[in-house]
């Protein structure tokens, strides 16, 4: 076969021959059709159970992508498939890529053809087709921006609850618009070409600005976090989390840190991230490292510094052995959760796993303390950093943003972004903020923004009034990073407004004014932002943050985030003001103040929230998540199941979310949920005991022990893992049994856990040296209360060595 052909028409026979020679398939088209599906469903079927890795990208631009095609996709079984929507707020969606490669081998086909019918088999269609060996830069360059675009922030996973969400989302569309949009037939499937406009990809890499050198001493947060990954080390961990503020050297930690290693990995999503993070260990360790990325694989250096989209491709990914580096340094780990992070996380099995981020709150999403087994070896807020002189002081003023958020429609992470924009791209609101800058701002401001369209339309009118300002967004083509950043530092502009370009990796110590121009619609985010202007400067005596504040969600819990007592709310005193050092200052205008008030007044209540970010998981995992799994991956404090409605459980069977079975249960064996929910742990031994129980299964679990039946698993329990030992073995006294001496161990056993077990409710007995449950289960609950209590029993462990690792 020719190199590079032409197909003008049945394009699916190519397509079936490519996918059945291929262990990487990546398909890329805007929209998908069923009866498309239909065509290639068995070959990739086959392909799954091959192991093949299979991504699919689709888009739902005018909801043409049709329901029943995503749940098609869905019937496919494999570990290795993966399916995602891109949201593309009204913003048209047009690729149509398909790439193969299996080893060395490969191919590429772009062209016209969507994947349905029509479009493969009897359409007017152009596609190239090109073999991987007729230019291996094109087809490597296809493979890493598919993979950036699969794992885009403006993607979703299609599973089975978020295409719920996605079919009442299409319906409704097509009821609003049904004079516009025709039904589609397997005869009348065509693709929708309206014109887009052509907007390239930012080329324009830096390097870490010059101008401000890091010595190399280790300053004093660096020097506290070297002495608690020490400590960790002593105590048996092999990876653990260190939490700094943006501005206090994460990298260069990192790099004192590897000094004790040989063969380093250092992964992160950006590459001038990896650019610069190369520069401070070559400076720290005095050797070169290697770069692989892109086009640029340079794997044949101790130091590898490595692009998390290369890695999660399969092929990259299997190039090292698990055990190929002694040290991984995973960069921003607050991303660490996300499917293409924990590919690679889970692949390797280094000595050691670093994770640096400046935002691992669970306000956005999954959890990461989890994936170093709750280990922080040391953690530092902005908020303490400026207590400690090591960051700049801020001075915060909350401004009125008169946009009402009420009409504008909320897709579950963030507003939609073209009725958003009708209301930000008006002259009046433009005014206002100009107003407010000119009248708080110092002398550079990094401004951000909703969208490239309002950061343009904001630019032109602060350009307007006679001021040098510009934008740098992804759309940026006539100036760089490195320039902009240069002309800001020398007063040649006042302002940059930007998107979300330096939420991570590249910094600007002179900014001394940050400007929000949009609704806070993530934390992280609005922390990482706030990082950008604290960072010292010769001359910078403090940041000036002006922020417009409107009816937006967020709006009044984000305030928290710079509370001095973050991590003791009750010294706040209740107020939704947050208490700030000394040497920062916080000022709301009258109507702000108003505001915020009647936002607090008219909060959704308790449960309806909890309800909500319950509906948010279950839609990220497609189905109904585990206690643990809300814990991890839910934005409210898991504790709230057990404030506001007894338990998870109670939850689930209040919400309708239980089978009619475990519904039946719950209502049999209530007493023994409550009891377990919420049973007090000083220490773990309880759920060990309770775990030891479970561990027999569904029908001996309800049979008594001995305290002699458990001191094997007890101590093999602890001494397994060293967090374990640490937190609750370790005492003068049980330190004494670290060496197996079964009578002290159950003695242990018997005075402490089954003794404490017991209770007023009696659901538990330990007499004449049996414990055991006190009472009866129908030979048909048995599977069920056993999982259930299972769940329960997971979570409370997780969340004790998950709190006592934290603290």
């Amino acid at each position: 076969m020719a190199d590079i052909s032409l197909h003008t028409n049945d394009l699916h026979k190519q397509l079936v021959e490519d996918i059945n020679n291929s262990s990487t398939i990546y398909i890329l088209t805007s929209f998908i059709m069923k009866s498309g599906v239909d065509v290639i469903f068995d070959v990739l079927q086959e392909r799954l159970k091959d192991g093949a890795d299979v991504k699919i990208l689709t888009g739902d631009y005018l909801y043409v992508t049709q329901p029943k095609a995503l749940q098609r996709l869905l019937d496919l079984l494999g570990d290795n498939l993966e399916i995602r929507l891109w949201r593309s707020n009204g913003i048209s969606f047009h690729p149509k890529t398909y790439i193969f490669k299996h080893r060395e081998e490969g191919a590429i086909i772009v062209g016209s053809s969507n994947l349905s019918l029509s479009a493969l088999t009897g359409g007017i269609e152009w596609n190239l087709r090109m073999q991987r060996n007729a230019s291996m830069e094109t087809f490597n360059k296809a493979i890493e921006l598919f993979i950036e675009s699969f794992y885009d922030n403006q993607t979703i996973e299609i599973n089975h609850e978020s295409l719920k969400i996605y079919q009442k989302n299409y319906d409704d569309f097509h009821i609003r618009n049904s004079n516009l949009i025709s039904t589609w037939t397997k005869q009348e499937e065509i693709d929708l070409t309206l014109p887009t406009e052509d907007v390239p990809l930012d080329e324009n890499i830096i390097e870490a600005p010059a101008g401000y050198i890091t010595k190399l001493e280790p300053r004093p947060a660096q020097l506290n976090a070297l002495k608690g990954l020490e400590d960790t080390i002593e105590e048996d961990y092999n990876k653990a989390m260190v939490v700094m503020a943006t501005g206090l050297g994460k990298t260069y930690l990192a790099a004192f840190f590897a000094q004790r290693f040989k063969k380093i990995l250092f992964i992160a999503h950006r590459e001038e991230i990896l650019k610069q993070a190369k520069k401070s260990f070559e400076q720290v360790l005095g050797k070169s490292g290697g770069l692989y990325y892109g086009f640029e694989k340079d794997p044949n250096h101790d130091m590898l510094f490595a692009s998390i989209f290369t890695l999660s491709i399969q092929d990259q990914l299997h190039r090292f052995t698990p055990e190929e580096f002694d040290l991984v340094i995973v960069d921003e780990f607050h991303h660490a959760a996300a499917k293409s992070y924990q590919k690679v996380i889970e692949y390797f099995q280094p000595k050691f796993l670093l994770g640096l981020t400046a935002t691992p709150e669970r306000t956005d999403g999954q959890d990461v303390f989890a994936i170093c087994d709750g280990n922080v070896a040391y953690e530092i807020t902005f908020i303490e950093a400026i207590q400690h002189g090591w960051l700049t002081p801020f001075i915060y003023h909350g401004v009125k943003d008169d946009i009402d958020y009420s009409n504008i429609k909320w897709l579950g992470k963030q507003y939609d972004q073209h009725e958003l924009m009708i209301q930000q791209l008006q002259e009046d609101r433009a005014k206002q903020i100009y107003e407010k800058w000119k009248e708080y701002k110092q002398t550079r401001t990094l401004a951000f923004t909703s969208s490239i369209q309002q950061a343009e339309f904001l630019s032109d009118y602060f350009t307007e009034q006679g001021i040098r300002s510009i934008t740098l967004t992804s759309a940026t083509r006539d100036i760089s990073r490195a320039e902009a950043i240069r002309m800001l530092e020398t007063n040649e502009i006042e302002i940059i407004f930007t998107v979300d370009l330096f939420n991570e990796g590249v910094d600007i110590p002179s900014v001394d004014t940050l400007l929000f121009a949009r609704p806070t619609e993530s934390l992280v985010v609005f922390t990482q932002q706030i990082g950008r202007g604290l960072r010292k400067y010769a001359g910078k005596n403090n940041c000036v943050i002006i922020d417009l504040i409107g009816n937006y969600r967020n709006a009044d819990t984000k305030l928290q985030v710079f509370n001095e007592y973050k991590s003791d709310p009750t010294k706040a005193q209740g107020s939704i003001f947050p208490v700030v050092p000394d040497s920062c200052s916080i000022n709301f205008e009258t109507e702000v103040i108003d505001l915020l008030e009647e936002l607090r007044r008219k909060r959704s209540s308790r449960k309806e929230r909890i309800y909500f970010d319950y509906l948010s998981v279950k839609e990220q995992f497609g189905r109904r998540p585990t206690y643990k799994e809300v814990h991890l991956n839910g934005i409210i404090n898991s504790k709230e199941y057990r404030q506001a409605f007894g338990g998870y459980f109670a939850f689930l069977n209040e919400y309708g979310e239980l089978t009619d079975h475990e519904s039946d249960i719950y209502r049999k064996h209530y007493r023994w949920f409550n009891k377990v929910e919420k049973e007090q742990m000083s220490k773990s031994y309880k759920m060990v005991i309770l775990q030891f129980l479970l561990d027999k299964g569904p029908n001996e679990w309800l049979n008594s022990i001995t305290p002699e039946d458990t001191a094997s698993y007890f101590h093999q329990f602890y001494m397994e893992k060293s967090y374990r030992r640490n937190t609750d073995f370790s005492n003068k006294n049980t330190k004494k049994l670290w060496n197996y001496d079964e009578a002290k161990i159950a003695k242990l056993i018997a005075d402490m856990p089954m003794s404490k077990w017991v209770g007023k409710d009696e659901l538990v007995y330990f007499e004449d040296n049996q414990f055991g449950v006190n009472f009866e289960v129908d030979t048909s609950d048995r599977d069920v209360l056993h999982e259930m209590t299972s769940e329960i029993c997971e979570y409370k462990m997780h969340v004790y060595f998950e709190r006592k690792g934290k603290g």
